[in-house]
């Protein structure tokens, strides 16, 4: 099996030629709306296990690589009302580039017959609509596949294995069939692809870093399944 991993909201940054939009929105930006707050870090420490790696630090706010192309909220209330030709310049310059690296990437290892488990790395707001998310960790993946609840299930036991205080859900706060990168390559790739999304909670994140012993945890965790 071989390891890709990837962070879809590791930044918040709004390139220059994008600027204009954003006038006056920096807290928006530097909020959980704008970014996953501590995700690049931990993307940083488990890549080393990984065969190939990818990241994105443009905002989300700008256009949101976790969604398909037709998802409602691909483009957020800074760009949508933008004119069809600047929202397909955005497509063509940010998202494209993107996906389609790491979709060739999977389609060159499938192609010799290796089998691809892609990890995408999130976190999550720890409270959302006034509602507290009660979970340290959550394993997104899809329950009908079962070499992805195998790989989930796996992961869990090892996750509360090297920690045992730590609260860990599988597709919560989010489902992990709903609309997203992983899902669109479960379609792509219905075979010899596991796509699961891993979700921190933001309330470990402090000035964007994630304490070390939590990214050891999740380091040897999936070390070890990956064995």
């Amino acid at each position: 099996m071989k390891l890709i991993v990837t962070c879809e909201h590791g930044g918040n940054n709004i390139p220059t030629v994008y600027a204009g939009y954003f006038k006056n929105s920096q807290s928006i930006l530097q909020s959980h709306r704008g970014y996953d707050l501590g995700s690049l870090d931990i993307f940083n420490t488990v890549k080393t296990l990984a065969i190939y790696s990818h990241f994105s630090i443009t905002s989300r706010l700008l256009i949101e690589l976790n969604r398909s192309l037709h998802h409602k909220n691909i483009f957020s209330e800074f760009t949508k009302t933008l004119a069809k030709k600047d929202k397909e310049a955005i497509i063509k310059a940010q998202y494209l580039p993107y996906r389609n690296a790491i979709e060739k990437e999977i389609r060159s290892l499938i192609d010799t017959n290796e089998t691809v488990l892609h990890l995408s790395v999130h976190s999550f707001t720890p409270v959302f609509n006034a509602k507290e998310r009660t979970c340290d960790i959550g394993i997104l993946y899809n329950s009908s596949k079962a070499i992805e609840k195998k790989w989930a299930k796996q992961f869990k036991r090892n996750l509360q294995t090297e920690d045992s205080s730590l609260t860990v859900r599988y597709n919560y706060p989010y489902l992990g069939k709903a609309d997203g990168f992983t899902t669109a390559l479960r379609k792509q790739f219905p075979h010899n692809y596991l796509g699961i999304e891993i979700e921190v909670n933001q309330k470990f994140s402090i000035q964007n870093k994630m304490p070390s012993h939590l990214k050891n945890t999740l380091f040897q965790a999936i070390k070890k399944a990956l064995n």
